[in-house]
């Protein structure tokens, strides 16, 4: 670091005597982590009160959001006695809501969970505390169930087969990928421009550490069943085939070469298929005897080279893509270095800003100099 001398510039002795008391404490005082825990919800009343009350024990100095998506129970009231920050989101799925709770919190770690109290609040201090030892930027609580009804068979197949997927598309190394349970480091959260709208929220986060190549890890977390009272808003079948769509259409924007030249081969093995008999006719008889045929098989054929052409520039668009997102991801500093910073060296920064802001024309000799 440059050490600039106290003559050279105006206000600087003046400086230098308002901060000489931090001197000793340079590298010593730090500011501690702000730690947000988002808890996204729609009508848990009977859930809400005790997964509020169980953060506040386990992160004592973080803040609770509850973001309510369109209640119409007394969400809103039991998070509010409990002593949580309750916003809201009118755009229904949880997709909007993590998305707008990215948008609005202002946080150095962020910990999401789900509202239901099937998560064990306890492992919260363990994840973070991995995230910050090992500078992840995503930490996933992967299900370890303690009760038997805890996890329906169907959500269970559709998380190994949809997990298994990602795993074989996007080289993901999860194997709870639609885990509600997640840490995250300030700079995942500020480089996700998240678009999905409801439960496929989870593969879009997990697909996004995979592009960017971020440091993650998985740890296992208790999973228990709801309280009584709570009901589920997952669908089996509906929600898995959305999120299977997502899936494909995660692929096609962050992989569009695989993608399209998967497409383009399929199209131009159908054109030799529906092709081949009337080349075998032709080779005979020197004759064309289907030409409708023969022009649908160019037809196709021609699409699937266009389909090789298409991937190829969307890979470059894909590239610049990923490349702006890198951008935006190191602004911020790494979890451990930004939890780390020295406080006294952050206070001698902020006074020097303000004193070269007051500093008065005159010369640096004057007498008439005001820091």
């Amino acid at each position: 670091m440059t050490s600039v001398a106290t003559s050279e510039w105006p206000g600087a002795e003046d400086l230098d005597a308002r901060c000489r008391v931090l001197h000793p404490l340079r590298g010593r005082m730090t500011t501690s982590p702000r730690i947000a825990v988002l808890v996204p919800c729609l009508n848990e009343e009977a859930a809400i009160g005790k997964v509020v009350s169980d953060f506040r024990t386990s992160l004592p100095g973080a803040t609770i959001y509850v973001y309510d998506n369109n209640s119409t129970d007394r969400t809103v009231a039991v998070a509010q006695q409990a002593g949580a920050v309750v916003r809201r989101e009118r755009r229904p799925g949880k997709g909007s809501v993590v998305r707008r709770m990215f948008q609005d919190i202002e946080a150095d770690v962020y910990v999401m969970v789900d509202g239901d109290d099937t998560y064990d609040a306890s492992a919260a201090p363990r994840l973070v505390a991995a995230m910050m030892r090992d500078n992840l930027d995503m930490v996933v609580g992967k299900r370890v169930e303690t009760h038997q009804d805890a996890y329906r068979p169907g959500h269970r197949l559709g998380n190994m087969v949809l997990t298994g997927l990602v795993r074989k598309l996007f080289g993901s190394q999860i194997d709870d990928m639609l885990s509600g349970y997640r840490v995250f480091s300030r700079r995942f959260v500020k480089s996700f421009p998240s678009s999905s709208r409801e439960f496929e929220i989870e593969t879009e986060l997990t697909v996004h550490a995979m592009q960017m190549r971020m440091a993650i890890a998985e740890l296992d977390t208790p999973y228990k069943e709801r309280p009584p009272g709570s009901v589920s808003k997952l669908r089996t079948f509906r929600d898995g085939w959305r999120i299977l769509v997502t899936i494909l259409n995660l692929m096609r924007n962050e992989r569009p070469l695989m993608f399209f030249w998967l497409l383009g081969s399929l199209l131009i093995f159908g054109a030799l298929g529906g092709a081949t008999p009337l080349l075998f006719e032709y080779a005979r008889s020197g004759q064309v005897p289907r030409f409708p045929t023969a022009i649908l098989c160019s037809g196709v054929a021609t699409a699937g080279v266009v389909s090789f052409a298409t991937g190829l520039i969307l890979d470059l668009v894909s590239h610049v893509r990923r490349e702006m997102k890198r951008l935006a991801y190191l602004q911020h500093a790494a979890p451990a270095e930004q939890a780390n910073r020295p406080f006294a060296v952050s206070a001698i920064e902020a006074a020097q800003s303000a004193t070269v802001q007051d500093r008065s024309p005159v010369a640096v000799g004057s007498a008439d100099v005001h820091a």
